[in-house]
């Protein structure tokens, strides 16, 4: 039978960065085997659920890349194959009708926290008389499902992370829940850990592979199995993603979801790269891979049991190292949405001629795609500020008069299209001055930078002049020059 493997988030908020690590171990592991990759979208909390977090996840897993090979499907349409379920563990005796009211739950557990015991469920309703039930039935109570749990029941995996794992019954609390409180005769709402064991079954998952913090579900599920007579899978609880304290990643710590990642200027690529890296260690010394590289090499032994702590740091390194290696052509497009919203006043087709080059020119310098909008700031206005180093380089003597000769030479030449161009037009005004080239050059990055830092000086003056700024900024220059001196 060919590995099957799942991922069957939640949609009760966007899809967080551990959801998503977890989705590219199991997608990596079935890549590695062969194997199937099912998405199922677990969203019987009918409360909580909410459309635009499915279409988030799926929105999500696309752009990360993480194909899916069967669904998703949805646990809200299966409703009654978990109800069949569900009776046929009634009719067997695996199973009952348990009729405590709110309070006397809360009443239980009080008393057993004064004794100071761990609250768990007495089991009180396992063994009721068909009288009690009729009483109980009689006074309107509503009953929850119960699934009778064997305390003197030792469960033990293999876990494929972990190793041997053993977990006693009598530290389970009690009989589990299956359905919540419905009329007499009627099945609530199933609920999580019964669900999840019913759509396993039906959909032949061979794996299951999920974070640490799933392990107490683990022992219930593997109970589960067993009564309703199925195969059990092999289970595989990965570590969990930790802050810079070394506790479980969270809201608190601020950007967590992979749309906040997103937005922020992180490609999926990289984004994927570096996941792959959490809590799992490549064979070689290889830290840049797509995931199908990672999944010719993925395997449970390489993956640390211990928490993966979240660095900000090395996901920036991998970002740059991404948007160093793109083209300019499809580094454009991904900037464009950024410079979109800093409200910058361009048409990508009419001004991709300026554009591309900008691209090229500002792609070296990138950390994340965000980076474009302060990177880029400089060619969008017109004209710009000078600071007191080129304020100071603009009143030198005869540099305003330089810089007079090369608005002169602009106008006199048919335009600048190449760096040649331009190259050629600062020597003709060198020559003609009778000045070094130097003193030129840092004049002329006063001139159209209002700094003496900054990017390439040729290829900013050929955007610049392709936008018409070049001649607005050298009479600026040229004012403040003389202003100064």
């Amino acid at each position: 039978m060919p590995v099957r493997v799942r991922l069957a988030p939640s949609p009760t908020g966007s899809l967080h960065i551990g959801t998503a690590r977890t989705a590219v171990f199991n997608w990596l592991y079935a890549r590695h085997l062969g194997g199937e990759f099912i998405l199922r979208i677990e969203d019987t909390d009918q409360a909580r659920s909410r459309p635009e977090y499915t279409q988030n996840i799926l929105d999500g897993l696309k752009w990360l890349g993480l194909n899916w090979d069967e669904g998703p499907f949805y646990q809200s349409q299966r409703m009654d194959l978990y109800r069949q379920q569900i009776q046929s563990l009634l009719d067997r005796g695996l199973a009952y009708r348990a009729y405590e009211t709110p309070e006397e739950l809360s009443a239980m557990r009080e008393a057993q926290q004064a004794r100071s015991e761990a609250p768990r469920y007495n089991n009180q309703h396992r063994d009721l008389t068909p009288a009690q039930i009729a009483a109980f039935e009689a006074e309107g109570r509503s009953a929850v499902i119960r699934f009778k749990l064997d305390r003197d029941r030792t469960i033990t995996w293999n876990d494929l992370v972990r190793g041997p794992v053993q977990w006693q019954g009598s530290d389970l609390g009690g009989d589990m829940v299956l359905a919540r409180a419905a009329a007499p005769g009627e099945v609530g709402q199933p609920l999580y850990n019964f669900v999840v064991v019913v759509d396993d079954a039906d959909m032949q998952i061979t794996h299951v592979i999920r974070g640490e913090d799933h392990i107490g579900n683990t022992p219930k599920q593997i109970l589960l199995y067993e009564a309703l007579d199925v195969d059990i899978p092999k289970f595989a609880h990965t570590p969990l993603i930790l802050n810079s304290s070394g506790q479980k990643l969270s809201k608190r710590d601020g950007v967590t979801s992979i749309s906040d990642f997103q937005s922020m200027g992180f490609t999926a690529e990289a984004l994927a790269n570096y996941m792959t890296l959490l809590g799992w260690s490549p064979p070689n010394t290889q830290e840049l891979f797509t995931l199908a590289e990672a999944a010719e090499h993925f395997s449970f032994d390489r993956v640390n049991k211990a928490g993966a702590k979240f660095d900000w740091d090395k996901l920036d390194w991998i970002n740059s190292q991404y948007l160093h290696e793109t083209p300019p052509a499809q580094l454009l497009e991904m900037i464009v949405p950024y410079l979109k919203s800093a409200d910058y006043d361009f048409e990508l087709e009419r001004d991709r001629d300026w554009l591309l080059p900008l691209a090229a020119m500002i792609g070296p310098s990138l950390t994340r795609l965000k980076d474009c909008i302060e990177l880029s700031r400089f060619y969008f206005t017109p004209t710009v500020d000078y600071d007191d180093a080129a304020q100071k380089q603009l009143s030198l003597e005869g540099v305003p008069e330089l810089m007079t000769a090369v608005k002169s030479a602009l106008e006199d030449s048919s335009g600048l299209t190449t760096t040649e161009d331009a190259k050629a037009l600062i020597n003709q005004v060198t020559k003609a001055q009778g000045v070094k080239k130097g003193l030129i050059m840092k004049s002329l990055r006063a001139a159209l930078m209002g700094t003496m830092q900054g990017p390439d000086l040729v290829e900013s003056w050929l955007i610049l002049h392709r936008r018409g700024y070049d001649r607005k900024r050298l009479e600026g220059a040229i004012s403040v020059g003389r202003s100064v001196s």
